[in-house]
Parts: structure tokens; C-alpha cells; sequence
């Protein structure tokens, strides 16, 4: 039915992703009827909305095509998808020199994709030169197939070898060393072209569905189980070289010595007319040097010489079409090991080799070889920028590319993935380009374009972006914190940018933006409005202020464009004074510019206001908080004034006061009711957001908040209202008067209706107010102090409410952040969580919060620190200068000396101070002299200004014993945070003799970026959809939704995205639930690998995704496999937090009952009891979770045949069962039988020992029943901790199943309204049958203990 992306020839290069080619539509389908397997009663657990809460929390409003008409609707869309996908058809192959081949192609595809999947193909591979011929004709490359006249089913295409030209002739060399180094890890390693890391293959030796025939440890072969020491449980020990692996592969066969450019290029004239593009100088691996010429017609040799030129072939000549098939003939090693080598390339899973859209670097790297390579050197002084030498016309107009991408059309299905997956790819390129220019204007390689001004007021142009740096130029941001609000702006710019891009107004444009941290510094990368450069600012700017409100114009046109976007953001719409006391009107903050370029587009920048100001963090003389604030200490002098409100927190607020409004509408409602005046009245055209939206109006951003099920309850019961109040005409003053007290009472800027919106510009310095707005700017200033208050009062507890539930479980500083900037709280409020964590009464049960928030509170003052640092150090003094740092903030050893550069290298005449030196070219060594004493003074005192917390530590060693942290999480965290590259090693943290780093062990330092990321709106809606049917219990409707999800993710994304990857997890466990454990596994491996390459190796999400692969690799009976993956989550988790977390309870139980499952005993025990330790304190002594674990230890020791221990572990699992569930609950009748059954064996026991005792060795022993476990209890178990429970359905149970589905899909057909067919089937009774004659029917659920079906 469907070429999925992964069933393709294992070419497709990231963004050729294919386009689905199914018949069925998304979901215009009828429902399916009783499917093959037995029916399904289901509840799905809460595992999916947590996986995409990841990365799509409400960041970005659930609006994404906002402004379309109405949202494409249901009916509509199965209709549009069935439009796209036509079939796909096979065509036979002709290459020269081998057998025709057939290849599956879809008529979407352009021809330039079957040239990808020839150039990738291991027998096609080296060339790249060619044409396709259908019939003697010529293929154009960006034709798409459809369009080919004559071209179907069984067409043969003749590959033809098409004349070099330089730039060809580029391409093929560079594609040849490509395919020379595609097995060596170093680009992942040095963070460039995309490249990043897995060591998946490493633990499953190779691929997965391969090993899955071979059904390792099915015979019970003895495997090895024995992990290494520092995984067992209790071991203090934690290395860092197992991060990283060595690969088998990565000791690259060594085809060549050396391959490079020789030094005769260019041809001179006379060989230029002889056809000669360049010279190439080889030594193969027998040491033959010798020169090549490329020609129009191929590659032969020459008889130059290093030092002698002669152009002249030499004899033989070898000429051949590409330059491996010449290798071929002159390097029998060559031709030996290049075979070897693609061989292995094409056996690697596509998923390691496919570019990332963004780029990942590593925090550590190995130490490794510089070898010679032509390419890498031709790439670093040629101004590669981007991709020239693919697209004609050199540098490309970034601009342009961005605005046209929005411009294309957005009316249907394929109009909209077609434009989404343009804006996607132009931004990931965009980014890639920001990165290196940004890097380059640092490391002093670009010439500035006012290059007399002082270092820090100077603007770079590179490759069509221009570059500022995060430095108050000409006080511009006095009154606001100067350079500290002039690091802060970008970012909140940033924000601006993402949210006016993610309301996608049409007409109103916004620049490509990216914010680049590196050595130190922060660069501003911005897409340039065509004309700007050619005039005065004051001249351009026709909306808004450019000195923050003192001089303020507006234009109708933009309050128009603005006004669209004010219902989503919340902007409201206000009137401020300019200098001569006129009213302007605006519809954003002041300092949100306008300008109309050249191409007439109407562009707004400086975003930096778009959220109101966090009054926690902006003390106004004059004005009192609400009490809530001030008794936390608020306000609280901040060291910049830009302080704004999340995007996420607005949503909250204004939900939350929706909540309130119809609560107050139904009390009044009620007492009138009472009063027996029943006619409620209408919203009128506003109506409540969440109850109808109005076709113009995105989905109000309402949505948001019940996503994150905050108040889900409430809002079910305020529905049935709204919908009452709105399904009436409105002719009851009464009810009216009812609507405008509620609107009075939760600050609704209409008193018809509910809706609530943000002035950004009150509390601004120097911006004024009309006379006639007072009052409306009274009860602005009200609605921002509720908005501060409700952030103090509601978001904060409500997040360490569902950290100490196990809602949400953080394992590190950058999960920390994204769990609470889903709330809408700031970093900046660290201090305020951790303040709260102390005072909880569940304090033990959120150590682990308190562990994280500490290390990130550390690492982030660390950084302050470390950026302001790093600004004085010259280039020279770099790896110096860092590893100092490090050994300050991380080494026991009391008094590490920092290594200036070594004299020889200053030069002597360094006396005249240029006035305009590079960036950190001062010479200033003022770094060398501080001292870790000084350091750890500095972080406390930063922890105390910046994030109001007291840290009680002196030293490195106190923090880590105060506070129970780990030093090796510190550096991780606080290399990630600034881009620091460390040596793979092990490093002597506590060693009191010598420092731990050395100039030698800091690698590199990379930048850190903030970007954009554009989202694939529809692929979203249906993966939401197909999450809803899930939860319904539809799981086969909920698995193709998903599927069809995944399609169009792969269409927009390409192959690599995190969104894909949270799509792949939910379709295995789909898959597992339904019992098609290949197919789990298969989807399951390449989520696994994305998220390794997409998030990184060692990220919380990567450790989850390896204990999912784990579990179904169990399920397929790869044993080993399993035990060596969950051994890598609990070595990654050991890394990145410690042992204390309540994840690890999860992880140890899988290890203890898969090493129970391969008779490990003893082994087995140690993991189950640290577990059950585990629970216990985060679960609390009498939890569900805490029982079960009893129960597993138990289980072991029965097996062991110590049954009086099984016995004490299994009545501590009964009592618990008894309080919590009573005595006729299941578990504890389940229970009570296994301690019967215990106590039996331990009495049979005994009467073998006494009879031992008594006779000796004449004794008559009957034969002792020890059980080994079966795989399939085992399994059951494991279902169980990882949430999948299987419930018994006895055959006349599914009979009525059956009947029931059937009957309820007759209703379906015959009413087509799908809305009434879709109650969740799970409300059918409790089937009572045996579990002897039961089917095991699916059904899962996060925490199955509580679940009481």
C-alpha cells in the first residue's frame, strides 16, 4: 500500500522524503469493521500526550494555519489526502558495466531522486555525472515523474555518462571522499554538515530485524549477563569513556593515503583547451604517488610529478568515467577495501547516515588522528556559503527565500505540506549559514561593515545576513540594564519572531532570525529587509518607536495586520502619547518597528516586547503588589527591565480566568434559575473560546491549557454551559447583566464577552498614556499583577505538585527547564521552586527535583560567570583559559596554576593598543589569576543576586557532599550550557595532588543556538487525532491516523525530526499492544536512533527510548540484546543524574526481572532491591508500585528456594494491598493465593531437611519443584511495570464483543455521524471469565497498580 520513507531503497536523502502513496484516506476512511485480532477494549495510558508535551508543550499556540478559513475540516481532509497519493510503480535500470536492476519509484518523485538513490546504491555508488534517457530521451532532473510522458509500469531508464565540467568534476571528488569516509565518525565528533552520533548498533550488533530470525537465547544459550561493575547498583564509581564506544567501524579501512588537490590547478590555458578541469595528487596505500588529471571525459594519469609538471597521459592511461573505477585499476588495496567499505555503509541502518536538520554537537569526543583531506581544506578557505556549488547564482538571498516560502499558497492538504516543508528546509539552511557566519565574525574573519568604530559597536555582513553583537551600541537600552539587557534582548526578540511566525498572519513578515552564544559573545543573525541598508532608520520606520517611545508613529495598514494577530497573542489593541502629546494608536508594544522594504512586503522587528512585563521583576515606585507577591519577596530588582511573561503563562492566566468567568456565569445562572427565570442568553459574537470558535479566529489558544489536563475537570462542566448560554439568542437582559458582571469581575476588556488581552506597554519607562485611557490602564495594571500573582500562587505549586505526583519526571537541567517553561515559569524563578521544594511536605519524595534544580541553579551561575570570563581571553589562550575554568569550578586540587601562552608566541611589539582588534584579541590575562576559592565565591554570590537562593558550599567537594550531586553531571551540564568540548576521558575529579584538566582535554567550543522551528501543522492535527482514538480505545483507527501522521511529518521534516521520533514511539507501542512484535521493534529501532542523533546520545529522552526497544526486544526473545540496552539507559541515567531517581526504580525492576528470567539470581536480587528502596522513598511506604515490588523480589527468592525471605517480602506486597484495595479486591486475593502456595513449598522444605536429618543417607527424598520462571511470566511482569496490561477476556466475552462492535459500526454506517459512535468502548462491564480460557486482550495504562479494572 504505502512506500513508507524506511521501505525505500535506503537512499532518500533527508529531504526527498517521499510522499505517502496509500490509497486510504486520513480520515475519510470508514471505521474498520471487527479487525482480524480480537476486539479491543482499551484504555491507553497517558504515555502519548507526554511524549509530543515534549517539544510541542504549548510553546507555540495550537494555532498554526491560524488566520486560514476555518480549520480544514474533518470530512474535508480525507478527501485531500486521497488527492495526493497515487500508486507507486517499478522501472528497470540500465548502467553500464552490471545487471539491470528494478527500482520501486512514486509519480511525486523528481527525477533528480532516482540520481540520489543511483549515487547511494552500493554497486552505483561512484558515479555522479550521468543523465537518465527514457526511449533515447533526455530526463529534465527537476521534472517530477508524473509528468514524464510514456514513463510507467516496467519503463526501462538507460543511465548515460554525461561530459565532466569543473563544477561537476568538484562534485565527483568531493562524493568520492565521501564515500571514503562514510564510516568515520570525526564530522559527527567536530559538529558539522549534520552529522551527529549513535552507538545504537554498537549494543545490538547490527540491525534488529535481521536478528530477530536468528532468535538469540530462545535455546537458553549461556549469555554473559554479568554487567560491568559500574552499573551494579551502590557503585560509586562513574566513567565517561562508555559514553562514547568504540564503533568496530569506525577504524576505517584505509583505502588511500592521501587524495588532494594538486598543486598545478588550475590548468593553464593550453591544457584547458585539451579538456583538462583540475589535477589531482593520490598516494595509494602501496605508496604509488600519482597525479591525476580530470578532463571533460573522465580520469586518467599523468606524468607529473610533485615537482615536475608534464600534463601529458601517461601510458596506460586508465581513463575511466569516474575516478573510483581508475583507483580500481592502478590500487589493488583500494579495489579490496572500497568494496569492503560499501559494502558496510549500505548495511548501516539509513537512520545513522541521514543528515540532521539541525546541526547536534557533543560535549565529548575522543582523541583522534588529524589526517589529510582535501575537501575539508578546499571547504575552510573557500567562503562556502551554504551550498554553492549546487545552486546556480552563488550567494543565496536569504530573505527572499524565507518570505517567498510564507507566500506560498495554503488551501488544501498538499498546497499546505508543500509550503510547510519549503519553510523548514529554508530555515534549517538558514540556521546552518547563521552558525558559521556568526562563528566567523567572532573568530575575527569578517570584515565589519564600519571597521572604525570600536570592537563592540561593529556590524558584520556575511552571505546576505546581517551580524550584531549583544552589546548596548550607543545606549541604546540605558534606561533598561544596559549590556545585560542588551544580551537579554535577542532572545526575547527570538520569542517575539517565533510566536508572529507561528500565528502565520498573510501579508505581515518578520525576519529570519537566529541568536548564536559563542566564546563568550552573542550574535544576532538577521535575515536582511531589502533597501534597509540604503536608508536612514528614522526615514524607514512608519509603525511604532524607535527610542522607546518618546517619538511614536502608526499606519492604518499595520494596525490592520496587527489587529489579526491580537486575539491570539492576547495584544491588546491601546493608545499611547508621542512627544507632542498626539494619541497614536497601536497594536503592539512601542518598540515593535514597522517597516516597508523594497519589495513591499511589511515587515515588524524588535519583537522584544510582544509578552507583557513580569512585575515580579520590575519594582514601579508606587505600585503594591498583590500579597501573594510580596510575601515571596517580590518585587525583586532585576538586572535588566526587559523581564516578560512567558507565552505559556499568558495562555494559563487567561484560561484559568475563563474557568472562573463561567463559574461565576453558571452561580448567577443558578440563583436565577432558582428564581425561576430560565432564559440564558448568548456571548454574543465572542463567544468563548474553548466552546465554538468562530470560523475567522484561530482555535483560541485556550486549547493550550487542556492540553496540559490542568483543568480539564472544571472545564468538562463550564462546557455544557457555555453551550447552553450560546446555543440561545440572547434576548434576556437578565442573562446579559449575568455575562457583563462576570466579565467585570475576571477583567474582560468586553463586557459582552470573555476576553481577556495584555497592554505591552504599560509599566514601560518613557512610555505615556492618554487622560481618556486612565481607567483602562488602571485595570491593566490590575490584570498584570493577578497574571504575576497567579504565576506565584498557581503555576509554581502546581508544578512541584506534579513533580512530587510523578507527572512529570526531569532527569536533567534542560528537561528541568522545558517541565517548567511549559508552565509559563522562567528560570529566573529557580530559586522560588527550589524554596518551595524545601517547604513541601513531600520533600523526600522530590529529592531528585531538589538534586536538579541545585546542579542547574550551580551550572547556570557558573555560566554567568563563565561568559564574561571568556570575553578577555585571546584566541591563543583558549584551551588555556577553559580547562582553568574547569579545574576551578570542578577539581579537588586546591590551587590549579592556568598556562599562559608561552612567550615566543606574543610578538615583541605589542605596545601600540590597536583601537579595533578582533573580539578577544585584548591581551588580557587577567583569567590566569582566579582561583577556585574565588570562583565557587562568585556562583554563590550569583545564585543568591540572580536567583535569590542561599547555596551553603565553599568549595567543589562541599557542593557535591551538601547536596548529594554528581561531578561528572556537573560538567556535562555545564559543557552543554556553553558549548565546551571535553577529551573522552577519565578524569581525576577528586585528585588533591594534580588538576584534573589539562589544556589538552578541552577539545573545542561550539556555539550554542537558538532558532526557530517551524512546525508541520496538519501532520500535528493528525497525530492528535490519532492520539484521541487511542485513548477512546480505537487502537487500530488511532495506529493508521498515526501512521498517516508519520507520512506527513516525513513530507514536511524530511526523515530526521523530534516530532518523528515521539511518532515512532507511540506506533511501536501500538504495534507491541496489538501483539506484532517485528513491527515494534522495527519502529521502536528508529526511535531509538533518532532521538540519539536528534536530541543526543545521553539525553533523558534517548534513555526512555532504550528501555522501550529493551522490553520488545525481550518480547522477541532477544535476550541479550535486551540486558545490554537497559544496561546502557541505567549506565546514561547514572551519567546524567545518579542512582536517586524514581526512573531508576522502573529501570532496575526491567534489569531484575530479565536477569530473573535468564536464572540469574543473585545478580537479579541486587537490582529489584534497589528498586524497591527506590520506591519506597519517592512512592512512599504503603504505594501501590512499592507492593508490586515486593512481589518481584519475592518471586526471585523463591526461586532461589529461600522462602522464608519470599515469604516476609510478599506479605509486606499483601498488607499494602489489604489497606489500599480491601480484602476482596483482586490484587490482594492474588496475593493471598501466592502466600499460600509460598508457604506450602517452605513446609515441603522442611519435612525433606528433617527427613535428611533423621535417616541420613537412606532418606527417600521425593523430588523438590524449584521454578524456574517461564519467559512468558517474565514477560507478563514486564508488561506490567512498563504499563501495558493485558486483561483476560473469556470466549463468550468476545462473542459479545464482537457483536456489540458490530452492531455499533452498523450505527456508524447508517448515521455517517461519527461523533455519536465514538464513546470509549471501555465502559463494557468487567468480564468475568477464567483466565484458563481467555485471550489476552490489550489495554494499557501508566501506573497499572492503581488501576482497578
Amino acid at each position: 500500500m504505502v512506500i513508507k520513507t524506511d521501505e525505500l531503497p535506503a537512499a532518500a536523502p533527508a529531504d526527498s522524503a517521499r510522499d505517502p502513496s496509500s490509497q486510504t484516506g486520513g480520515k475519510g476512511r470508514p471505521c474498520a469493521a471487527v479487525p482480524p485480532e480480537p476486539p479491543s477494549v482499551m484504555l491507553l495510558n497517558g504515555d502519548c500526550p507526554e511524549s509530543l508535551g515534549k517539544e510541542d508543550g504549548p510553546a507555540e499556540p495550537p494555532q498554526e494555519n491560524g488566520l486560514d478559513e476555518a480549520e480544514p475540516g474533518e470530512e474535508t481532509t480525507g478527501q485531500e489526502v486521497i488527492v495526493i497519493q497515487d500508486t507507486g510503480f517499478s522501472v528497470k535500470i540500465l548502467v553500464p558495466g552490471i545487471e539491470p536492476f528494478s527500482l520501486q519509484v512514486s509519480p511525486q518523485e523528481m527525477v533528480q531522486e532516482i540520481h540520489q538513490v543511483l549515487m547511494d546504491r552500493e554497486d552505483t555508488c561512484h558515479r555522479t555525472c550521468f543523465s537518465l534517457h527514457l526511449d533515447g530521451n533526455m530526463l529534465d532532473h527537476f521534472s517530477e515523474l508524473r509528468s514524464v510522458e510514456g514513463l510507467q509500469e516496467g519503463s526501462v531508464l538507460r543511465v548515460v555518462e554525461e561530459p565532466y565540467t569543473v563544477r561537476e568534476a568538484r562534485i565527483h571528488v568531493r562524493h568520492v571522499r565521501d564515500l571514503l569516509k562514510s564510516l568515520d565518525p570525526s564530522d559527527a565528533f567536530n559538529g558539522v554538515d549534520c552529522n551527529s552520533l549513535s552507538f545504537l548498533s554498537v549494543f545490538t550488533d547490527g540491525d534488529l530485524g535481521d536478528s530477530g530470525k536468528r532468535k538469540k537465547g530462545l535455546d537458553m544459550d549461556p549469555i554473559d549477563c554479568t554487567p560491568p561493575e559500574y552499573i551494579l547498583p551502590g557503585s560509586r564509581e562513574r566513567p565517561l569513556c562508555p559514553l562514547q564506544p568504540q564503533n568496530r567501524d569506525w577504524k576505517p579501512l584505509q583505502c588511500l593515503k592521501v587524495l588532494t588537490m594538486s598543486g598545478w590547478n588550475p590548468p593553464p590555458g593550453n591544457r584547458r583547451m585539451h579538456g583538462d578541469l583540475m589535477y589531482l595528487f593520490v598516494i595509494t596505500a602501496e605508496d604509488r604517488q600519482v597525479s591525476i588529471t580530470a578532463s571533460t571525459r573522465g580520469f586518467y594519469l599523468n606524468q607529473s610529478t610533485a615537482y615536475h609538471f608534464n600534463p601529458k597521459p601517461a601510458s596506460p592511461r586508465f581513463l575511466s568515467h569516474s575516478l573510483v573505477e581508475l583507483l580500481n585499476q592502478i590500487s589493488p588495496t583500494f579495489k579490496k577495501n572500497f568494496a569492503l567499505l560499501q559494502k558496510k555503509r549500505v548495511q548501516r541502518h539509513p537512520f545513522e547516515r541521514i543528515a540532521t536538520p539541525f546541526q547536534v554537537y557533543s560535549w565529548t569526543a575522543p582523541q583522534a588522528e588529524h589526517a589529510m583531506d582535501c575537501v575539508r581544506a578546499e571547504d575552510a578557505y573557500t567562503s562556502r556559503l551554504g551550498y554553492e556549488e549546487h545552486i546556480p547564482g552563488q550567494t543565496r538571498d536569504w530573505n527572499e527565500e524565507l518570505q517567498t516560502t510564507r507566500e506560498l499558497p495554503r488551501k488544501n492538504l498538499p498546497e499546505r505540506l508543500l509550503r510547510e516543508r519549503a519553510i523548514f528546509k529554508v530555515h534549517s539552511d538558514f540556521t546552518a549559514a547563521a552558525t558559521r557566519g556568526a562563528m566567523a565574525v567572532i573568530d575575527g574573519n569578517v570584515m565589519a561593515i564600519n571597521p572604525s568604530e570600536e570592537t563592540k559597536m561593529q556590524m558584520f555582513i556575511w552571505n546576505n545576513i546581517f551580524f550584531s553583537l549583544g552589546f548596548d551600541v550607543r545606549d541604546h537600552y540605558k534606561d533598561f540594564g544596559g549590556d545585560v539587557a542588551a544580551y537579554v534582548a535577542p532572545a526575547n526578540d527570538l520569542n517575539g519572531v517565533r510566536t508572529y511566525n507561528a500565528v502565520d498572519v498573510e501579508g505581515l513578515y518578520t525576519l529570519g532570525t537566529v541568536v548564536v552564544d559563542y566564546r563568550g559573545y552573542r550574535v544576532t543573525a538577521q535575515s536582511i529587509i531589502p533597501g534597509i541598508l540604503e536608508r536612514d532608520q528614522e526615514q524607514s520606520v512608519i509603525y511604532g518607536s524607535i527610542d522607546f517611545g518618546k517619538t511614536v508613529v502608526s499606519h492604518p495598514r499595520y494596525l490592520e495586520l496587527l489587529e489579526r494577530t491580537s486575539r491570539p497573542l492576547k495584544i491588546l489593541r491601546h493608545r499611547v502619547l508621542n512627544d507632542r502629546d498626539e494619541e497614536v494608536e497601536l497594536c503592539s508594544s512601542v518598540e515593535c518597528k514597522g517597516i516597508i522594504g523594497n519589495d513591499g512586503r511589511h515587515y515588524v522587528l524588535d519583537l522584544l516586547r510582544t509578552f507583557p512585563p513580569d512585575l515580579n521583576f520590575l519594582p514601579v515606585p508606587g505600585e503594591e503588589l498583590p500579597e501573594e507577591c510580596s510575601r515571596a519577596g517580590f518585587p525583586r530588582t532585576h538586572r535588566h527591565k526587559l523581564c516578560c511573561l512567558r507565552q505559556e503563562l499568558v495562555d494559563a492566566f487567561v484560561e484559568h480566568r475563563y474557568l472562573l468567568f463561567m463559574k461565576l456565569a453558571a452561580l448567577q445562572l443558578m440563583q436565577q434559575k432558582a428564581s425561576k427565570t430560565e432564559s440564558p442568553t448568548s456571548l454574543e459574537n465572542g463567544g468563548p473560546p474553548s466552546s465554538e470558535p468562530k470560523p475567522e479566529d484561530p482555535p483560541g489558544t485556550e486549547a493550550g491549557g487542556e492540553e496540559e489536563g490542568s483543568s480539564a475537570g472544571g472545564l468538562a462542566k463550564v462546557k455544557e454551559l457555555a453551550e447552553t448560554i450560546a446555543s440561545d439568542d440572547g434576548a434576556d437582559p437578565r442573562s446579559r447583566e449575568v455575562i457583563h458582571n462576570a466579565c467585570k469581575a475576571v477583567g474582560s476588556i468586553s463586557s459582552t464577552a470573555f476576553d481577556i488581552r495584555f497592554n505591552p506597554d504599560i509599566f514601560s519607562p518613557g512610555v505615556r498614556f492618554p487622560e481618556s485611557c486612565q481607567e483602562e490602564v488602571r485595570d491593566q495594571k490590575q490584570l498584570l499583577k493577578d497574571a504575576a500573582s497567579f504565576l506565584l500562587s498557581c503555576q509554581i505549586p502546581g508544578l512541584v505538585k506534579d513533580c512530587a505526583d510523578h507527572a512529570v519526571l526531569p532527569m536533567d537541567g534542560a528537561t528541568l527547564a522545558e517541565v517548567m517553561h511549559q508552565r509559563g515559569i522562567n528560570m529566573r524563578y529557580l530559586g522560588k521552586v527550589l524554596a518551595l521544594v524545601l517547604r513541601s511536605p513531600a520533600r523526600d519524595q522530590l529529592d531528585h527535583i531538589y538534586k536538579i534544580s541545585i546542579g542547574e541553579l550551580i551550572t547556570r551561575s557558573a555560566k554567568h560567570i563563565f561568559k564574561t570570563y571568556l570575553q578577555g581571553v585571546e584566541l591563543s589562550g583558549l584551551s588555556a583559559a577553559i580547562s582553568h575554568f574547569l579545574n576551578c569550578f570542578l577539581s579537588s586540587y586546591p590551587n590549579p596554576v592556568a598556562h599562559l601562552p608561552a612567550d615566543e608566541l606574543l610578538s615583541k611589539k605589542r605596545n601600540k593598543r590597536r583601537k579595533n582588534r578582533p573580539l578577544g584579541a585584548a591581551d588580557n590575562t587577567a583569567w590566569a589569576v582566579m582561583t577556585p576559592q574565588q570562583l565557587w565565591k562568585n556562583i554563590c554570590q550569583e545564585a543568591k543576586n540572580y536567583f535569590d537562593f542561599s547555596l551553603e558550599c565553599e568549595t567543589v567537594d562541599q557542593a557535591v557532599e551538601t547536596y548529594g550531586l554528581q561531578k561528572i553531571t556537573l560538567l556535562r551540564e555545564i559543557s552543554l550550557k556553553t558549548g565546551v568540548q571535553v577529551l573522552l576521558k577519565e578524569y581525576g575529579f577528586d585528585s588533591r595532588h594534580k588538576p584534573a584538566f589539562t589544556e589538552e582535554d578541552v577539545l573545542n567550543i561550539f556555539p550554542v543556538v537558538k532558532h526557530v522551528n517551524p512546525k508541520a501543522s496538519d501532520a500535528f492535527h493528525f497525530f492528535q487525532s490519532g492520539q484521541a482514538k487511542v485513548q477512546q480505545g480505537f487502537l487500530k483507527e488511532g495506529s493508521e491516523l498515526i501512521s498517516e501522521a508519520l507520512n506527513l511529518f516525513n513530507n514536511v521534516y524530511g526523515a530526521m525530526h523530534v516530532e518523528i521520533c515521539a511518532c515512532l514511539r507511540l506506533l511501536a507501542r501500538l504495534h507491541y499492544i496489538m501483539g506484532d512484535y517485528a513491527e515494534a521493534l522495527s519502529n521502536q529501532q528508529k526511535a531509538v536512533l533518532m532521538s540519539e542523533r536528534v536530541m543526543g546520545i545521553e539525553h533523558p529522552n534517548t534513555i526512555q527510548e532504550y528501555m522501550h526497544l529493551a522490553l520488545y526486544c525481550f518480547a522477541s526473545s532477544q535476550l541479550s540484546t535486551a540486558l545490554s540496552l537497559l544496561y546502557r539507559a541505567r549506565y546514561l541515567m547514572l551519567l546524567v543524574f545518579g542512582e536517586d531517581h524514581p526512573e531508576m526504580a522502573l529501570l532496575d525492576n526491567n534489569i531484575g526481572l530479565v536477569l530473573h528470567g535468564v536464572m540469574e539470581y543473585d545478580l537479579s536480587l541486587r537490582f529489584l532491591e534497589n528498586a524497591l528502596a527506590v520506591s519506597t522513598k519517592y512512592h512512599g511506604p504503603k504505594s501501590l508500585k512499592v507492593a508490586l515490588s515486593h512481589h518481584l523480589v519475592a518471586r526471585v527468592y523463591e526461586s532461589k528456594a529461600e522462602f522464608r525471605s519470599a515469604l516476609q517480602h510478599e506479605k509486606e506486597g499483601y498488607t499494602i494491598y489489604k489497606t489500599q484495595l480491601g480484602e476482596d479486591h483482586e490484587k490482594t486475593k492474588e496475593s493471598s493465593e501466592y502466600l499460600k502456595c509460598l508457604t506450602q513449598q517452605a513446609v515441603a522444605l522442611q519435612r525433606t531437611m528433617n527427613e535428611i536429618y533423621r535417616n541420613g543417607s537412606r532418606a527417600s527424598i521425593p523430588p523438590l519443584k524449584f521454578t524456574a520462571p517461564s519467559m512468558a511470566s517474565v514477560l507478563e511482569q514486564l508488561n506490567v511495570i512498563n504499563g501495558i496490561l493485558f486483561i483476560p477476556l473469556s470466549q463468550k466475552d468476545l462473542e459479545n464483543l464482537k457483536a456489540e462492535v458490530a452492531r455499533r459500526h452498523q450505527l456508524q454506517e447508517a448515521s455517517k455521524s461519527r461523533d455519536k459512535a465514538e464513546e470509549p468502548m471501555a465502559t463494557e462491564p468487567e468480564p468475568a471469565g477464567s483466565p484458563e480460557d481467555a485471550v489476552t486482550q490489550p489495554c494499557t495504562a501508566k501506573d497499572p497498580s492503581s488501576l482497578s479494572l
